[in-house]
């Protein structure tokens, strides 16, 4: 028995050695990063200077913004491409041997702390006030609005990786995207766009001026990126292996498109958001083929976006105001959009949207579509500097109302009751069972060297069968998943041991007759269950009062540049359009 505990991957968190490693690693990283920037601050290095003279005369813009534009889209995609890699990993091959082992724990934390860099760089490299908002650091010291943010979220994105950690090891491992430190990764990363955007706001809104193929780039990948960001929370879906129930697909999918595309269509104006979904598509397919068939490994495959960027496009182009754009956007994103992402399911996809979503999908996405396209109108009409249009009230609710459908897609039990039987037919699986309206009814197979999810085919009343091949030995961890109203079951057919954690195996046999249970006991099978209820908690607690503060300080962000970044030609537009919509609104004289 300890033999077999020996040579078991760890679980409940990494060894202490390994630790030390990497913490060792980031001090030093750490330790050159601070000498480059504070030795440009004081004079005493001059390489950075160097840099930033360089990156001034080919960009044409000021080198706190060139040099982190120039790294941030490059490290976020890194550290996407590693995300994308490390789920796929897990989803083939279970737990780390180690963090270190783990050559995707590389690319995610190289690009995360380029963007953490980035932010850092852009607040050290200007000696003197660099616009209206910067933010006073220390005497003499002011650092660009923007560089503080990128900052911020770099740093919330890295603290998620110690965080990682300590949840392991007080609560067990979370095999799943979903867990609270996790989510600290995926938004601090995505949110970083938020940072840039106040940069380029900060420098006179140069994404717009541009005119060459660099400032065509800058306007499609920034928002693109951002597209990017937001679409990563979607992953479990994109590989197959939700945990949570599938209504929050379609709102995941409105709720990137609502906020990226109207922001970027407000903001950076024609064409924009046809761009970023273009930009996406490209970034995804390619990295859909290193991750699948160059690699080896579960490819992730992803929403199209493409119909909801031309809707946010042509809609635009009648509706100038940005609420009446939001709320007449939004409407055709939760209906039009989500008909083709629909489509695009039964295309592409690896669980296709049934009929028993609807109409609770339609309904939450349609709510969440309008909810997301009032925040991105609002975050891309304070980008523009537009102070004439009136959206804090409704930006406030539609915040209120993503967390409410957030909190409603939570909401989900365990059993229902259902008894099932499996019949071993060589390697394919009967299945005798009645599940109703189910939103997915598969075999699914992970962690064994690979994925395989089969939608099982019915072949008669109540009966059904597997399509492909089921593996049922070695490391394979085998179940039937049932996704049926709000409920979330799952019936093992075979689990190897694991003594780490540890747990019995549970055997297949020729026919296997048990209930359907709550199947995070099966996918997530190193979670501690015997943590007392106030340490679960006080973790949550922790991490969401993290994140609140974060999002507080973009929001102050975002506020602060739209209110005190503005230029006299600025003012002068606002007060034009202030005075024709007030004569758009006088009332005729009567006639005679």
């Amino acid at each position: 028995m300890f033999e077999l505990i020996a040579q078991a991957k760890p679980a409940g968190g990494a060894a202490l050695d390994q630790v030390a490693i990497a913490t060792g690693a980031a001090g030093i990283v750490t330790v050159v990063l601070l000498w480059l920037g504070m030795g440009h601050r004081s004079g005493k290095v001059a390489l950075l200077g160097r840099w930033a003279r360089y990156s001034e005369r080919v960009s044409g813009l000021p080198a706190w913004l060139a040099i982190p534009s120039a790294m941030i889209v490059v490290s976020l995609i890194t550290a996407l491409f590693g995300m994308l890699w490390d789920i796929s990993l897990h989803i083939a091959q279970g737990r780390d041997e180690g963090p270190l082992a783990n050559i995707a724990h590389y690319f995610i934390l190289a690009g995360l702390f380029g963007v953490f860099a980035s932010g850092f760089l852009s607040m050290c490299l200007p000696l003197e006030k660099p616009s209206r908002v910067a933010v006073k650091v220390a005497p003499g010291w002011y650092a660009p609005l923007g560089g503080v943010l990128i900052a911020s979220a770099g740093t919330f994105a890295l603290i998620g990786f110690p965080l990682d950690d300590v949840w392991h090891r007080l609560f067990g491992q979370d095999v799943t995207l979903w867990g609270p430190t996790h989510l600290m990764l995926i938004g601090g990363a995505a949110m970083t766009l938020i940072g840039l955007a106040v940069l380029f706001v900060e420098a006179g809104g140069a994404t717009r001026s541009a005119p060459t193929w660099v400032g065509f780039l800058r306007r499609i990948s920034l928002p693109g990126a951002f597209l990017l960001g937001l679409s990563t929370f979607q992953a479990e879906f994109d590989f197959g292996v939700p945990q949570f129930r599938m209504v929050f697909q379609p709102m995941l999918i409105m709720l990137a498109a609502g906020v990226s595309l109207l922001a970027a269509r407000i903001w950076l104006g024609r064409g924009a958001a046809l761009g970023a979904a273009v930009f996406f598509l490209a970034m995804r397919g390619i990295m859909a083929l290193l991750v699948g068939p160059v690699l080896g490994e579960p490819t992730p495959y992803f929403p199209l976006f493409l119909v909801e960027a031309l809707i946010v496009e042509l809609v635009a182009l009648r509706v100038k105001q940005p609420l009446p754009l939001a709320l007449a956007a939004g409407a055709l994103l939760g209906t039009v959009g989500l008909a083709a992402e629909w489509a695009w399911t039964h295309v592409f996809m690896p669980l296709p949207w049934p009929a028993a979503l609807f109409p609770e999908g339609l309904i939450a996405g349609l709510i969440m579509a309008v909810a997301a396209s009032c925040v991105g109108a609002w975050v891309g009409s304070r980008l523009a500097l537009d102070r004439t249009s009136s959206l804090r009230g409704a930006a406030l609710a539609s915040a209120a109302a993503i967390f409410a459908l957030t909190a409603y897609g939570l909401w989900s039990n365990g059993t229902q009751g259902l008894r099932g039987t499996v019949l071993v037919q060589g390697d394919h699986l009967i299945v005798r069972a009645d599940p109703q309206d189910a939103n997915w009814f598969t075999s699914t197979s992970w962690q064994g060297g690979g994925l395989v999810v089969d939608r099982l085919e019915q072949v008669a009343p109540g009966e059904y069968r597997t399509t492909q091949p089921i593996p049922l030995d070695g490391d394979w961890k085998t179940m039937i998943r049932l996704h049926s109203g709000r409920t979330l079951s799952a019936l093992p057919v075979y689990l190897p041991a694991d003594p780490a954690i540890p747990v019995h195996e549970i055997p297949v046999r020729p026919e296997i007759t048990r209930d359907f249970g709550p199947e995070q006991q099966l996918l997530q099978r190193e979670r501690k269950t015997d943590v007392a209820g106030w340490l679960w908690g006080t973790g949550y607690g922790v991490v969401l009062a993290i994140a609140l503060a974060f999002l507080v300080a973009l929001v102050w962000g975002v506020h602060r540049v739209s209110t005190a970044g503005r230029t006299p030609e600025r003012e002068h537009v606002d007060q034009q359009r202030q005075r024709h919509r007030a004569h758009q609104h006088r009332e005729p004289a009567p006639q005679q």
